[in-house]
């Protein structure tokens, strides 16, 4: 049966091949330290329920096990933390074609050149549809039970494999060099290519500790949010400063939420949740075009189109992003009291 674990093995494989690639580069002049980086971020990918059997054997212990392989991580993504900030993850040598040839091929395939990235989301909803009409379908493939999470994630992982055997037809390359554009594309991207996970596990850990409460605390002690226009202000510039300094709404929502939308917005002024969290995500992605932090929105598509400007793609989406937010403010205060 297919399992999600499967999925992690297939990007720790990538990346582990990507780090020996940048270790083999005598080009690169930190090419240690660039394929040590992406190495420990693909050792991280295998580490699964096994490592967990493995190391509650080792220790006699299933908590004291998950507390020591739990340590491993983080010291782990420190090490990575450390190599990046110390610039350690340089770009090296790659085997590309020349200027003159991609021109070439660009004119020869003209707008075929967009057949790859279309069948990633035609394939993925193909699939997804196929799973929910078809009789017996998920269990044949995942098991027993539901998989929604799983069927998505299946479905887009073909729709990449379909996308990426379009792409080696229409380009009449090899299996090998879409690996050195992978490194090219990773090592252009640098340290921000784990930004989403970092900050995703960073909203998770705010959370915990009470970063919500303390910001309800602030807000009722020097914000005057017994003015409903004032309070719904406040949760929505909220929402989007801290998804500007997390670069991402889904971590930001649960503390601003907890901090002002449920208990100013909904308690307080009798407010529709409902309304509150829709367009209060919606005011957090205002914050997403507007961030670095945001890496797989706003870094990623600059080094994919080799953007001389890196923060080209935010300066091009702030205007929009101040435009909604301000649009979001009036929205919110007429929509969430009717």
């Amino acid at each position: 049966m297919f399992q999600q674990q499967y999925l992690f093995y297939l990007a720790g494989l990538i990346l582990l091949v990507v780090a020996l690639m940048s270790w083999r580069d005598k080009a690169n002049p930190r090419r240690i330290t660039t394929g040590l980086f992406w190495g420990l971020y693909g050792l991280m990918f295998f580490i699964g329920d096994w490592a967990y059997q493995l190391a509650a054997q080792l220790t006699g212990s299933g908590e004291g096990g998950a507390r020591n392989l739990h340590i491993l991580i983080g010291v782990l993504v420190v090490v990575m933390a450390l190599i990046a900030g110390l610039g350690g993850v340089k770009l090296g040598s790659y085997h590309q074609r020349s200027e003159g040839e991609r021109q070439e091929s660009a004119s020869r395939l003209g707008n075929r050149l967009f057949l790859p990235a279309l069948a990633i989301p035609l394939v993925t909803v193909a699939g997804v549809l196929a799973f929910n009409h078809i009789p017996g379908l998920e269990s044949v493939v995942f098991g027993e039970g539901k998989h929604s999470t799983l069927v998505t994630l299946f479905s887009m992982t073909v729709g990449c494999l379909v996308g990426w055997l379009v792409a080696l037809k229409i380009s009449r390359e090899r299996p090998a060099q879409s690996i050195q554009e992978t490194r090219r594309l990773l090592d252009s991207i640098g340290w921000a290519f784990i930004l989403p996970q970092i900050l995703a596990t960073l909203g998770l850990l705010f959370t915990s500790a009470g970063v919500g409460s303390a910001i309800a605390h602030l807000t009722e002690q020097y914000l005057a949010v017994d003015n409903r226009f004032i309070a719904v202000t406040v949760f929505v510039i909220g929402m989007a400063l801290l998804t500007i300094i997390m670069g991402n709404a889904f971590a930001a929502f649960p503390i601003v939420t907890a901090g002002i939308g449920i208990p100013v917005l909904v308690l307080q002024h009798g407010g529709n949740p409902a309304v509150m969290a829709a367009i209060g995500m919606f005011s957090g992605y205002c914050g997403t075009l507007m961030t670095p932090m945001a890496a797989n929105f706003n870094i990623v598509p600059a080094a994919l189109l080799e953007l001389p400007d890196r923060n080209a793609v935010i300066r091009a989406q702030t205007p929009t992003g101040v435009l909604l937010l301000i649009v979001n403010i009036f929205l919110l205060y007429f929509l969430m009291f009717l």
